[in-house]
C-alpha cells in the first residue's frame, strides 16, 4: 500500500470513529435560505481604489466583484454535479467522484443523497436561473431512490431507520446508530414536497421528525446503541444544531400552526447549543455533559472551529426570526468571532479542523488540515453577521476567509473544489466527492452568500 493510500484509509477510519463516538462532529447541515434574514441598509465606500474604503469598510465595487465570482463559481459547481453525479441506470447520485469527474466508487451515502436532493430543490425553487427541467428531474429521481431504498426496518414493530450507505442498486450496506441519515432524509422530503406539491412527502418528513424528537428527548434505545456502564451521556453540539435546522426547514412558509408546533423544540435546541459556551465564555467545546458541564479527557477538550461557526449562523437566523438581540450578540461574539480567533492558523492561513482547548495535540489525524466545509461555514457566518449589524470588522473577516477560499480550494482546471488541504494549504486529497463531501457545503455556501450580497447591494445607501 502506498503512503497516500495508507493515509487515506487512516483518515477515513479516524473520521468514522469520530462521527460514531462524538456525535457526528463533522456534520454540517441544511438551513432555510437567507430570505429569513433581513439585511440592514448597507453603508459602504464607493471608491474603486481598493478592497476597503474609509474606516475599513469594503468598497461596493469589491463586494460586487465578490458576488460575481461567487455567482460564477456556483454555476460551475452545479454544472459539475449535473454532468458527473447522476446514475441514470439505478437512480440516485454518485458521490465518490475523482478530480476529473470519473466515479471511483459506486457506493451511495444516504447523507449525501438527501443533501443533493435538498440542494437541487432549493436552487430550483428560489433562483430563477436554476429553474431548469434537468434539475427538477434529477431531484425527483433522487427522492424516488431515497424513498425506495434508504429506509431499513429495524425488525418487528420498531421504527424505521435509514441506512448510512447503500450499494449502487440500493441494497443497505451499513446503518449508523445516530439520527443523521434520518435528518437528511427529512430535509430532502420536505424540500422536494415544496417543488412538487406532493403532500405525502411532507407528511412523511413530519412523521420522521416526530421519531427523531422521541429518540433525542425521550428514549434513544431505538437507535440501537447499547447502554454501557462506562459511557457517559453527552450533549454533542451536532444534535441540537441539526434539530434546529430541521425546525426551520419544516416551519418555513407553512403558517402559524406549524410554527407553533415546533416553537418549544426550537427554543430547546438553542439552549442546548448555548451550553457549549464554556470556561467563562472563552471557549466553545464540541461535547459537554447533559447538564452543560465540561467533560474530562480528549472528548471534553475537543474544539471544532468550523462547527462552532456553523452554529453561529444557525443562531443568527433564529435570532432574526425571533427578534432576539441578546441571542444575536451571543451568536456573533461566542460562535463567530471566538472560534475564528482560536481556530485561524496565523502562520499559514485557514481554519484548523480540530483543536484541543488546553493546547494538547488533538488525537484526530486530520486535526491540522484545512477542509472545505469549515471555510464555507465561516464565509456564511461573517457575511450574515455583517448583514445584520454593519460592523466593519466582520466584513474584514469575510474578506480574509474569501481570499483564502478562492486562493486554495477551487480547481480551475477540472471544476468544483478540492476538499482536503495540508496545513500549509497544498492539496492532500484531490477527489471532488467522497463519503462525506458531496453536492452540499460548497453550493449551499455560494448560494447563501450570493443571496446575502444581493440584499446588501440592493439596500446600500
Amino acid at each position: 500500500m502506498c503512503k497516500f493510500q495508507f493515509f487515506y484509509v487512516l483518515l477515513l477510519f479516524q473520521w468514522e470513529q469520530s462521527v460514531s463516538r462524538l456525535g457526528a462532529v463533522a456534520l454540517h447541515f441544511l438551513s432555510p435560505h437567507p430570505a429569513h434574514v433581513t439585511a440592514a441598509p448597507l453603508t459602504l465606500a464607493s471608491s474603486a481604489a481598493g478592497s476597503f474604503g474609509p474606516a475599513g469598510t469594503m468598497s461596493v465595487v469589491k463586494l460586487e466583484e465578490c458576488r460575481e465570482r461567487i455567482r460564477t463559481e456556483l454555476d460551475n459547481v452545479v454544472d459539475f454535479w449535473l454532468k458527473y453525479s447522476h446514475d441514470t441506470v439505478h437512480g440516485g447520485f454518485f458521490t465518490c467522484i475523482g478530480r476529473d469527474g470519473k466515479v471511483y466508487d459506486e457506493l451511495k451515502y444516504v447523507w449525501l443523497q438527501g443533501r443533493q436532493v435538498w440542494m437541487y430543490c432549493r436552487l430550483y425553487r428560489t433562483m430563477d436561473r436554476f429553474r431548469k427541467p434537468e434539475i427538477l428531474e434529477a431531484a425527483i429521481a433522487g427522492g424516488a431512490f431515497l424513498r425506495k431504498f434508504a429506509r431499513v426496518s429495524s425488525g418487528g414493530s420498531g421504527p424505521w431507520k435509514c441506512a448510512f450507505c447503500l450499494t449502487r442498486d440500493g441494497k443497505a450496506v451499513k446503518i449508523q446508530r445516530t439520527i443523521f441519515s434520518e435528518c437528511f432524509y427529512i430535509m430532502a422530503m420536505d424540500e422536494l414536497s415544496r417543488v412538487t406539491g406532493d403532500k405525502d412527502m411532507q407528511l412523511e418528513a413530519e412523521q420522521m421528525m416526530q421519531q427523531l424528537i422521541y429518540w433525542v428527548r425521550k428514549d434513544s434505545s431505538g437507535l440501537g446503541r447499547p447502554q454501557l456502564s462506562g459511557d457517559v451521556p453527552t450533549n454533542s453540539m451536532a444534535v441540537p444544531m441539526m434539530l434546529l435546522c430541521l425546525v426551520q426547514q419544516l416551519s418555513e412558509g407553512r403558517g402559524q400552526e406549524v410554527v407553533q408546533k415546533y416553537r418549544e423544540l426550537g427554543s430547546w435546541c438553542v439552549q442546548e447549543i448555548l451550553q457549549h459556551i464554556q470556561r467563562d465564555g472563552t471557549a466553545i467545546l464540541e461535547n459537554v455533559s447533559l447538564e452543560g458541564a465540561e467533560l474530562p479527557g480528549c472528548q471534553g477538550r475537543l474544539q471544532n472551529p468550523g462547527h462552532a461557526l456553523e452554529a453561529g449562523w444557525f443562531l443568527l437566523q433564529f435570532s432574526a426570526e425571533q427578534g432576539d438581540e441578546d441571542l444575536q450578540r451571543t451568536a456573533i461574539d461566542k460562535f463567530v468571532e471566538l472560534p475564528y480567533q482560536y481556530g485561524w492558523d496565523k502562520e499559514h492561513g485557514g481554519l484548523f479542523y480540530f483543536l484541543d482547548v488546553d493546547g494538547h495535540c488533538p488525537t484526530q489525524l486530520e486535526w491540522s488540515m484545512k477542509l472545505w466545509w469549515p471555510h464555507c461555514e465561516a464565509l456564511i457566518a461573517f457575511l450574515m453577521a455583517y448583514s445584520q449589524t454593519k460592523r466593519p470588522e466582520l466584513l474584514e473577516r469575510f474578506s480574509q476567509v474569501y481570499e483564502y477560499i478562492f486562493g486554495h480550494f477551487p480547481d480551475a482546471k477540472s471544476g468544483e473544489w478540492f476538499g482536503y488541504l495540508t496545513q500549509e494549504g497544498k492539496v492532500a486529497l484531490d477527489f471532488k466527492g467522497g463519503p462525506f463531501k458531496g453536492f452540499f457545503h460548497v453550493p449551499r455556501c455560494l448560494y447563501m452568500c450570493e443571496r446575502i450580497l444581493d440584499d446588501l447591494l440592493t439596500n446600500k445607501d
